[in-house]
């Protein structure tokens, strides 16, 4: 699991030498990092003429954690890696730094660079990038991804405070000035790196660009901000991304998703935050309900798509996009439902969304520019009416529907080549499930007109044109043909199919109505049991409780419950206590209600202490406070089930632990929080001692 932060870049509105003569006095020691205890130069080297000083070096900090922690993780001091090349002729600082003291467990790689401002050479911009690496946790890696990154943003003002009192002080002292690096003028004594490692000093992202609190940052009349990777955004849609991103971070307890993949959403509502943030937390739900992160891993192809699904990946088309090749006239759609079912056919088309997503990620790092879309080329020779057979027709807009919702922005072109004439049949079908900016992208060629001038040439380079347009690039995709009726399976063997793929996971929904909580029971044999849930908030304000019961309660009556409709292929609705037991007479509260909004994402854990029936429950968040006692029933509730506001929807999992797995599972925690930690201090010095009390806080506690 992977974390990945992109800073945007910050301009400073003074000269490079001037920036790096400020980045110089930070050192040998300095007031706001107070806590460097030694290091030893592993290597150093300096060029005869004095342009370039690289210098290696591990580094040493004494942490300043409770005792208690550095006793259970057995060190009383951590260590990293740092590399800094200074290059004088090219006006660059690079900085590269990783840990090395739990490597085996966190990985935490960070890349800087002072550079000169591409259109101003009076200027000196820094950029910044880290990922973070965290191995198996037993669940817990998504919550310390969020501290981590959380504690990444917050922190990042530090740095910007410290190069800017330093040229305030400059400034004081009247340097406001310093020459330029010549060969005649080499000397090691002019901008030379510092005696001691710096800790990573990262941009402030906490406001949106030329606010007043950025005094040596660029306005939006006067700089135009750019993120590596991401593209040219403008000042105010880098805000944009910058609070989307924040606001995933306060509010959605799961994985953040990378900054490519906000902007995605984004743009796809043309940086309209609260539609952007709808569209993007129902799409990070989708996700984690049905594990698409893991889909490459997980998703194994049938043999009858290896055999006759005629698409597949094909080099990279002239502006470095992924190139998707799709002879859909060729393939026999009719066959591939009636063999896999609907459900196969979806897995397999996110499938190739996401192997997309991943090859774009290679194409922008090989080709040193940000590509967020790919390319699609859909050859529709032998296309004819068998191809609008309606099951097919309605598996082909369910799969649009999902695509569209879920991978935004990431079709950069579509060509049509060889439309036959039942073409505008389906396109009249199809056209109107396709978004209008979508659909602008599509380029149709009837009959051979893709061969001449404004033609294929004109987006692949001809030598990789496939050779069964033409060209002399083989390709691989298979040819397709009637899939044999012999594969062909019934429609219950389709449906059991469709079932099963659908309900592969491990999270179940459940709707709450105004009234009707959903509750579920767990019963535990051995107090010290540990009891950890994953929830999302799909829709609505939820209250969340725990409680505990000494006798069981009686099993719901599933008939009754269906007859009133409150049950549905979607999510179900069980309520369990009885409504004439009292609260604190035949069960007690164990945990404080947790208030939960629409979109949060909800992971904790709760030790019990006794034995018994524990009974989670998600209610409505507006039912009055003394309906725990006297919970409606079924017949209460149905005169609310009109009112659309009136009913919540969660997805959520839950797990037992055993009380000696649980003790494992602290252990690592443990030593996890003191990596963690040195994390932090990294980032900020001043915030170590906070940021390990909120990891024990969130490693330990229920929520």
């Amino acid at each position: 699991m992977v974390q990945k932060y992109q800073s945007p870049v910050r301009v400073y509105k003074k000269p490079f030498e001037l920036v790096m003569a400020a980045y110089e006095r930070r050192f040998p020691t300095c007031p706001l990092i107070p806590m460097f205890v030694d290091s030893d130069v592993l290597s150093e080297h300096q060029s005869e003429d004095g342009a370039t000083h690289c210098i290696e070096r591990r580094c040493k900090l004494d942490v300043d954690a409770p005792r208690l922690l550095k006793r259970i993780a057995g060190v009383d001091f951590v260590y990293f890696i740092q590399k800094n090349c200074l290059n004088r002729r090219e006006r660059t600082l690079h900085i590269e730094s990783h840990n090395e003291t739990f490597s085996n467990r966190v990985i935490i790689h960070e890349l800087c660079c002072y550079s000169v401002h591409p259109e101003n050479e009076e200027w000196t911009c820094f950029e910044q990038s880290a990922s973070l690496d965290i191995k198996s946790f037993f669940g817990f890696e998504s919550t310390v991804e969020k501290i981590a990154m959380k504690q990444y943003a917050s922190s990042i003002k530090k740095g910007k405070e410290i190069i800017e009192y330093y040229l305030r002080e400059l400034e004081e002292e009247g340097v406001t000035h310093i020459p330029r690096w010549t060969p005649s003028l080499a000397s090691p004594s002019v901008i030379s790196l510092p005696t001691r490692p710096e800790l990573p000093v990262t941009p402030d992202t906490t406001s949106p660009p030329g606010s007043s609190s950025e005094p040596l940052t660029g306005t939006p009349d006067d700089d135009q901000p750019k993120m590596r990777y991401l593209g040219d955004l403008t000042p105010l849609q880098e805000s944009c991304l910058i609070r989307l991103r924040q606001w995933l971070q306060e509010t959605h307890k799961g994985k953040i998703p990378k900054d490519e993949h906000i902007l995605r959403f984004l743009r796809a509502r043309d940086f309209n935050m609260d539609k952007a943030r709808e569209i993007l937390c129902q799409s990070l739900t989708w996700r984690k309900q049905h594990q698409v992160d893991y889909l490459l891993e997980t998703w194994n192809s049938p043999q009858v798509l290896q055999d006759y699904y005629t698409g597949g990946w094909h080099h990279h088309d002239k502006d470095g996009r992924p190139l998707y090749i799709l002879r859909l006239g060729q393939m026999d759609t009719k066959g591939l439902v009636r063999a896999l079912g609907e459900e196969s056919l979806l897995r397999h088309v996110l499938s190739i969304n996401e192997e997309g997503l991943r090859r774009c990620e290679e194409n922008t790092k090989v080709f040193g520019r940000p590509i967020s879309c790919w390319t699609c080329l859909v050859d529709l020779e032998g296309l004819n009416m068998r191809h609008l057979w309606r099951p097919g027709v309605k598996a082909l807009l369910r799969i649009i529907e999902v695509v569209e919702a879920n991978y935004p922005e990431t079709l950069g072109r579509l060509l049509i080549l060889r439309a036959p004439r039942v073409f505008p049949v389906l396109w009249t079908l199809v056209s109107p499930f396709i978004d209008e900016n979508t659909r602008k992208k599509f380029l149709i060629y009837a009959g051979n007109d893709y061969q001449g001038p404004g033609g294929l040439v004109d987006y692949i380079d001809k030598e990789i044109i496939p050779d069964f347009l033409g060209g002399e690039c083989m390709c691989e995709i298979p040819e397709g043909g009637l899939v044999p009726k012999s594969m062909y399976r019934t429609p219950e063997e389709l449906e059991n199919e469709d079932i099963r793929l659908w309900t592969e996971t491990i999270y179940q929904s459940a709707s709450v109505f105004k009234g009707a909580p959903h509750e579920l029971l767990i019963e535990i044999i051995d107090a010290s049991s540990v009891i950890t849930w994953d929830f999302d908030v799909c829709k609505g304000d939820i209250v969340f409780n725990i409680f505990h019961s000494k006798r069981a309660p009686q099993p719901p009556k599933k008939d009754t419950l269906g007859a009133h409709g409150i049950t549905s292929p979607g999510g179900n609705n069980v309520q369990l206590i009885d409504k004439s037991w009292l609260l604190g007479q035949d069960y007690s509260m164990v945990e404080s209600p947790l208030t939960c909004k629409e979109g949060e994402s909800v992971q904790g854990s709760h030790i019990t202490r006794w034995p018994g029936f524990y009974i989670l429950q998600w209610k409505f968040h507006n039912m009055p406070a003394c309906a725990a006692t006297n919970l409606p029933r079924v017949d209460d509730v149905l005169a609310t089930l009109q009112v659309s506001s009136h009913k919540c929807k969660v997805m959520y999992y839950t797990e037992v632990l055993a009380s000696e797995d649980f003790r494992s599972v602290i252990s690592h925690a443990l030593s996890l929080a003191e990596a963690l930690t040195f994390h932090s201090w990294l980032l900020n010095p001043n915030t170590l001692t906070g940021f390990a009390v909120v990891v024990f806080i969130v490693l330990m506690k229920p929520h």
